[in-house]
């Protein structure tokens, strides 16, 4: 089997770790907030929080370049920002309004955004590993030096498609990283009820995919392993599969109440939080002071009600706006007059 090198460890700069933290806070205060206005039915439909997952998208942040492509499931606001949509125009695609990312088209499940290299926000379970190495395959074809992440949940590895992938990922060597955000809970099923393979990363290597397990509530893992992960598929050498164990402290969706967790599992998790560890190493470090932390929570709070302003105030779709952006072939030969 493929095996992969233990990854050293660097040290970090303190712009980094205020990168890290002020991402992961940025993430974490928008999706407080969007439960706040789901509840009160000024965002409608399904709505995923990634709260307690933030270091995934901080750690992919700092360890990838602009042109790298991310594509991923409905879980994705958090990504999304990561990889540079702005809050407002997340915060106004969740309320459907025509200033959103996708025109409000998307809603929380959809995001897009081609100028970031975002292609989504996907609802079809397991839908968007196929297109991530499809993505894969147009840059290895165009012979340039991206690489695609393209990131899915414990429950999509029981689709049929990541078996597919696999093996053409490997067989034609594409420039693609899967990553499996590991929460544990598909939907409300534990891993453990699902699947004989509870150590998700063993998937990869019957298609001898060079494949690892990693602590997605550290930062500074994640970011290790992501950038040894980009210089594989960067060097020639095909895909690779990461799996980032991580916590979401929500429920899968805003209809779920996680009775299938115990006190105890989300205590241990939340002891863990990225974010505190984060501002305790600021601190430690003498990166930042105590008021240095305060003026960045202020400052997204700013930013997270501006969003909110922003979304309130912008305009909904206007009626002609169902016909655009939409294929249109004007001899298709199978509708009726």
């Amino acid at each position: 089997m493929a095996k992969v090198k233990t990854t050293k460890s660097k040290a970090f700069s303190k712009e980094t770790y205020l990168e890290w933290y002020e991402l992961m806070l940025r993430i974490r205060k928008f999706e407080e907030r969007a439960n706040l206005m789901y509840f009160q039915k000024k965002i409608r439909g399904f709505l995923h929080l990634c709260i307690g997952q933030e270091a995934v998208y901080a750690g992919m942040k700092t360890a990838t370049r602009p042109n790298d492509a991310w594509i991923t499931a409905y879980r994705q606001h958090g990504a999304a920002m990561a990889k540079g949509v702005d809050s407002n125009s997340a915060m106004a695609e969740l309320y459907g309004k025509y200033t959103g990312n996708v025109k409000g088209k998307g809603g929380s499940m959809h995001f897009f955004s081609a100028e970031h290299r975002f292609y989504g926000g996907h609802g079809i379970v397991g839908g968007q590993i196929g297109l991530g190495a499809g993505i894969a395959f147009a840059d290895k074809y165009k012979d340039n030096d991206n690489v695609t992440f393209c990131l899915f949940g414990d429950g999509a590895c029981r689709q049929g498609i990541l078996h597919e992938t696999f093996n053409m990922a490997m067989n034609w060597k594409l420039p693609v990283v899967f990553i499996c955000e590991n929460n544990f809970y598909a939907m409300g099923t534990s891993v453990e009820r699902t699947s004989n393979v509870t150590d998700i990363y063993k998937l990869g290597l019957g298609y001898d995919m060079p494949s690892k397990q990693i602590d997605g509530m550290d930062v500074e893992v994640v970011h290790n392993e992501i950038a040894a992960a980009a210089e594989h598929c960067r060097s020639g050498k095909g895909p690779m599969f990461l799996e980032i164990r991580t916590y979401r402290y929500k429920g899968h969706s805003m209809s779920d109440p996680a009775k299938y967790r115990t006190k105890d599992e989300e205590k241990e998790y939340k002891a863990k939080d990225p974010i505190n560890i984060i501002e305790a190493a600021l601190l430690k470090k003498k990166h930042a002071t105590a008021e240095d932390i305060d003026a960045i929570k202020a400052k997204v709070k700013e930013e997270i009600d501006a969003a909110v302003q922003f979304a309130e105030d912008s305009p909904f779709p206007p009626v002609e706006e169902i016909y655009t952006d939409n294929y249109e072939q004007k001899d298709y030969p199978f509708i009726m007059d």
